[in-house]
């Protein structure tokens, strides 16, 4: 947020009138450890604390002000709302017009799996091409996306909006707080089923994000996805479609993206010709991705779509945008823990956490991804042993218990010798995986780590849904070895 004076932050939240000079910003928090000088502190009521309890700590630290329900003890001027989070959703839709106004691009995506990840790819596309805000980590809720919002300054050339739906009207009242310009739909799996029913019901809550364009704005959709294709007549705006191969070609599009001569490394990093037409117009370019994954290839075309959307809307893309892109691509980095995330130890002991989050589609990606690393790494070391570390994937309904011994067989099939199973559907996934012909181990997360004498020969996979904290199977593997040398 540009640094204001209170009156003004006072009209935009719709507060109480405060008699006070002082000037606020640039960040808005609500973690009193993260308040910088100046900063607007908001206090929001949690599950297990208040915001308002910590106003005095938010003085401390150097807040100049704070948003709240009621005067609390801390000496800063008080912006008096009725409701905390709206008062946050309030000033995010002023912060975002501003800059909007002035020629700030806004993107949103949503979609059942990938989110995160394209939204890394795509913020380290756009960096290329100006300043950037994005989301830390999977920050697409009601708090989440205002948040980022805020992060908007007068220097900010595009924001990324994460958006995520628990409901239908989710996506667009987010869409209210972030009005897009470029709205991405990468997906419809079965993430959530237990609340939506039905995948056709997913869709219809995803789709809000093309409903909210401007005729002048861009939908970016996946070919290779009924469901998200049948998303087209629900904008107004111009379509810009992707796929993962040219299998999905649309040939009537204005924009269209897709990857040729895919290849794969050991280490299931995959390497492709970026094919984009735009018009008359066809560029080719080579990308090597530095993340695991064939499902990273349909990530980097979305994320390729989402960028051409938004640079086609002041006319900025020329010869050099399709190579330009390739190279940033070729150099992004996963910025968001916990997915696909390769560590190796000092003996030779691979891991690879993936357990910010899982749903069906997430965890048939990694497992397949790793039956592809464990069938080429026995090709130079007989000795490999595959271990994946499964957890509950939550939110599943009345299918949960088909679908977590679904992920055990899967991880069997993929090749994996030993399934540690864990959580409250430890027996289901344990009962897949035993189908598929895996060892079993039914464990807790705190003893899972100590289930195995682990060797310089073991690849690891831990995966389960961000409420398992399956991390610490992670951080107990590598402190073992340090305890050993």
């Amino acid at each position: 947020m540009r640094v204001l004076d209170i009156a003004t932050l006072a009209q935009w939240v719709e507060a109480t009138p405060v008699n006070d000079s002082a000037q606020v910003g640039p960040d808005i928090v609500i973690d009193t450890r993260k308040v910088t000088p100046g900063a607007l502190f908001i206090a929001l009521p949690g599950t297990r604390v208040d915001g308002h309890d910590f106003t005095q700590a938010a003085q401390d630290a150097g807040a100049a002000a704070v948003l709240t329900t009621r005067n609390t003890e801390a000496q800063l001027p008080h912006l008096i709302v009725d409701d905390g989070q709206a008062g946050l959703s309030r000033l995010a839709r002023h912060v975002v017009a501003t800059e909007r106004e002035r020629g700030m691009r806004t993107i949103a995506l949503t979609g059942s799996s990938g989110k995160t990840s394209t939204k890394d790819m795509l913020a380290q596309i756009l960096e290329i091409f100006g300043p950037v805000v994005a989301p830390v980590g999977s920050f697409n809720n009601e708090i989440g996306v205002p948040l980022t919002a805020c992060r908007s300054r007068e220097d900010t050339a595009f924001l990324v909006s994460e958006m995520g739906a628990r409901g239908l009207g989710h996506i667009a009242w987010l869409t209210s707080i972030v009005t897009p310009d470029v709205a991405m739909v990468l997906n419809v799996g079965t993430a959530h089923l237990g609340e939506f029913g039905s995948r056709k019901a997913i869709a219809q809550a995803k789709g809000e994000i093309v409903e909210s364009l401007s005729a002048d704005g861009w939908a970016v959709l996946n070919a290779a996805d009924d469901l998200v294709a049948g998303m087209s007549p629900r904008t107004r705006g111009h379509i810009a479609w992707f796929s993962p191969d040219a299998s999905h070609r649309r040939p009537d599009a204005e924009i269209e993206v897709w990857a040729e001569s895919i290849h794969a490394d050991d280490l299931d990093r995959h390497s492709f010709i970026l094919a984009v037409r735009r018009g008359e117009s066809t560029w080719r370019s080579p990308v090597r991705l530095t993340t695991m994954g064939a499902h990273q290839v349909a990530n980097a075309a979305a994320a390729t779509a989402a960028a051409l959307g938004a640079l086609a809307m002041s006319d900025e893309i020329d010869d050099q945008t399709v190579p330009r892109i390739a190279e940033a691509l070729s150099n992004a980095v996963s910025r968001s823990a916990m997915r696909m995330q390769l560590r190796e130890r000092v003996d030779g002991l691979v891991l690879v956490e993936d357990c910010y989050n899982a749903n069906p589609d997430s965890m048939a990606a990694s497992l397949a991804t790793m039956g592809h690393v464990l069938e080429t790494r026995r090709a130079r070391d007989p000795q490999t042993r595959g271990v994946a570390v499964l957890g509950d994937m939550l939110e599943l309904g009345r299918d949960s218990a088909r679908l977590n011994a679904q992920s055990g067989r899967r991880a069997a099939q993929a090749g994996f010798d030993v399934v540690i199973a864990v959580g409250d559907e430890a027996e289901n996934i344990a009962e897949g995986a035993r189908a598929g012909g895996a060892h079993v181990i039914a464990s807790t997360v705190e003893e899972a780590a100590g289930s195995l004498g682990w060797t310089s020969h073991d690849v690891v996979l831990l995966k389960a849904s961000r409420g398992l904290a399956l991390e610490r199977v992670g951080r107990d593997v590598f402190e073992e070895r340090e305890d050993q040398a």
